[in-house]
């Protein structure tokens, strides 16, 4: 166990000092579950007023794992093409060492373009607050041989341990009837001052997403139309990146109403990371995922993988909200 603890605690260390770990954002696995999150462009793609909930708790077999919390609300307006949303994430890192909360509020536009083509753009402002509890926080010259942690460290404190700023997103998402879609999504535009030091060398650097996928029908239609219980094959890929960190997720979903099961990997372009697997469980009005990450990479022996789960309501029904758009053809997970 002491070497799990000092495994993470020098993961925390280097994302507090700021050696080649700058500010990542959190990672959800089950991402088209977290769609605000994802890309604010998503902003009201059920057509339907939407409560998302989603949680992961990643590296569950270290003493001081990462756990974030997040919910959100989106509601499409038919009457300006336009839907709003909100969201508030909490990231706990060490057992609350580094705890960062985000309030977000989004807008996004529905464009359509043709017959069987829309385009929405979405724009998000955000809220950050970032706390570190230092005092708890443990460092290798603390601990002796044989008796173990006896010694004050030499680290030298930070000069705040809480900081807060504005920060800017936004996103375009292009649809093509119910069987393509794909969007780009630009997080910190602003590139916000994010470091515990007065010395302004550390930024929040900018995330780059890129996602896309198909929906392909592996049942006859009716009259044209995808019924809600048609069995479906939906392969995706998701790449991003944040400055020298990037990261690009391969897999597909099957679909057979009311289940949907789901398949990943995932690779940072030096090393495998992990392979994902997912149950998910639908009605017309709300949909529950688990997911589960099996880590491949040095780590796989000591992390535990990562849980993740995701819930979603629907305040109206897909068939209702048909009366005038359907929803974009996204995965449910």
């Amino acid at each position: 166990m002491r070497r799990k603890s000092y495994i993470f605690s020098m993961i925390l260390v280097l994302s507090i000092i700021g050696i080649d770990m700058k500010g990542q954002d959190p990672t959800f696995s089950q991402f088209y579950a977290n769609p605000l999150y994802l890309n604010p462009s998503l902003t009201g793609s059920a057509f339907s007023p939407r409560l998302t909930l989603n949680y992961r708790n990643q590296w569950p077999s270290l003493a001081d794992n990462f756990v974030t919390y997040n919910a959100s609300y989106d509601q499409y307006v038919p009457d300006i093409n336009s839907s709003f949303g909100i969201i508030f994430n909490t990231d706990r890192a060490g057992s609350g060492m580094i705890t960062t909360t985000t309030v977000s509020g989004l807008y996004s536009y529905n464009l359509k373009i043709s017959r069987n083509s829309y385009i929405n753009a979405g724009l998000q402002g955000s809220y950050y607050q970032r706390k570190l509890d230092w005092l708890n926080l443990t460092f290798g010259d603390m601990f002796h041989p044989v008796y173990g942690q006896i010694y004050p460290t030499s680290e030298p404190s930070p000069d705040k341990y809480s900081i807060s700023f504005l920060d800017f997103s936004a996103g375009l998402t292009y649809t093509y009837r119910d069987v393509f879609f794909g969007g780009l999504s630009v997080n910190h535009l602003t590139q916000p001052y994010d470091g515990w030091y007065n010395d302004n060398s550390t930024v929040l650097p900018r995330k780059w997403t890129l996602h896309a996928g198909g929906i392909f029908d592996l049942e006859p239609r009716t009259r044209g139309r995808r019924s809600m219980e048609a069995m479906t094959l939906s392969p995706n890929v998701l790449y991003q990146q944040q400055q020298n960190f990037k990261q690009l997720n391969v897999g597909l979903y099957l679909n057979k109403y009311p289940f949907v099961v789901g398949t990943w990997f995932r690779h940072n372009f030096e090393n495998p990371d992990a392979f994902i697997f997912l149950l998910g469980f639908q009605q017309s009005s709300f949909k529950l995922g688990y997911s589960y990450d099996i880590t491949v990479s040095k780590l796989k022996n000591v992390t535990g993988g990562a849980h993740e789960i995701s819930f979603t309501f629907q305040f109206t029904s897909p068939e209702q909200s048909r009366r005038k758009n359907e929803p974009m053809p996204c995965p449910s997970f």
